[in-house]
């Protein structure tokens, strides 16, 4: 009976310390359970010296005797490479050796006192590249990583054998929100930021999102650097596109209201023989928040020996 009580203490302490720790720090918890998930399904956290930099990057290989394509995928502006994760392990069991480095400021990636400028991510990408001696390979990006996989693929085409976009940037388009956005000071502010990105936008519990909006403070100077020279202008594509003849899918969420679908069917008017495939109902984090249409649509692409005929589709979002 002894025995038991000393357990039934030792589970509850265990219990109380956990619940403690996830109210403290919410997101911590939820990104090691990330990380977790990711490693049971076969995705590496490495490092690699890329320059001056020691550039954090997930791997995951396919199975042994598939084609082991490398695709190397670029995340968004205030973002990482966890946020590929409804997709990495599945993409690598498709076939494809995955590979999703954190840019330069963000992730575990580290946080020098420079521009943060699309030209400067790109050379940081192409540099990484060369270090993993990735010299011709697909190549994907999300958001402002769209961006810099876009330029990456004018200025260096002999490196990247197909490009996806997902809910791209790159090229002029209204905004309808100005910098303030992405570091909100307060709840309602964060759920604006939320809408922004989500066609079903969540009231997030106070704790998390006070952890939330600490997080995004604490990295906010990077994002603002980053939305400085983006609205510069200097490397904006809409008159370099035309000249963009790798083959080229975009992926695009039908509700997506931060970077709305008229920049993706302006993007596939630019692109010569680009393909854009829509899905329905979802937002600027298409990609996470349809996994399922978003996985199908790259793999439909990247996987056939000759890249498929062009087309403009509508699939399901899910």
């Amino acid at each position: 009976m002894t025995k038991l009580r000393v357990l039934l203490l030792l589970f509850l302490a265990v219990s109380l310390s956990c619940a403690v720790t996830f109210y403290t720090h919410p997101l911590w918890v939820a990104d090691q359970i990330i990380r977790l998930n990711l490693w049971r399904n076969g995705v590496q956290s490495r490092y690699a010296q890329v320059g001056p930099y020691r550039i954090h990057y997930f791997e995951a290989a396919p199975p042994t005797g598939s084609p082991n394509r490398p695709l190397v995928l670029i995340h968004g502006l205030g973002s990482r490479g966890e946020d590929w994760a409804p997709l990495i392990s599945r993409l690598a069991a498709a076939g494809f050796h995955v590979y999703v480095p954190d840019l330069l400021g963000y992730g575990r990636s580290p946080q020098p006192d420079v521009d943060y400028s699309i030209s400067l991510q790109e050379k940081l990408v192409v540099q990484f590249l060369q270090t993993l001696s990735l010299n011709k390979t697909d190549l994907g990006g999300w958001s402002m990583g769209g961006w810099v996989a876009a330029k990456l693929t004018l200025d260096h085409p002999e490196l990247v054998t197909r490009l996806v976009l997902y809910d791209s940037a790159g090229i002029y388009f209204p905004a309808t929100f100005d910098a303030t956005l992405f570091t909100p000071t307060d709840p309602a502010a964060l759920f604006h930021l939320t809408e922004m990105l989500d066609p079903n936008p969540h009231h997030l519990p106070s704790f998390i999102a006070r952890a939330a909006i600490e997080r995004l403070h604490a990295h906010g100077w990077i994002v603002q650097r980053s939305l400085q020279s983006m609205t510069a202008g200097r490397d904006l594509l809409d008159f370099r596109l035309a000249q963009l003849h790798t083959p080229t899918l975009i992926v695009w969420g039908s509700k997506d209201v931060l970077i709305p679908l008229s920049a993706a069917e302006q993007m596939h008017t630019l692109i010569p023989n680009s393909s854009l495939d829509i899905l329905d109902g979802c937002g600027h984090l298409a990609a996470a928040q349809c996994p399922n249409s978003a996985l199908k649509a790259t793999v439909d692409f990247l996987t056939p020996t000759t890249p498929p005929a062009p087309i403009n589709q509508t699939l399901p979002g899910k």
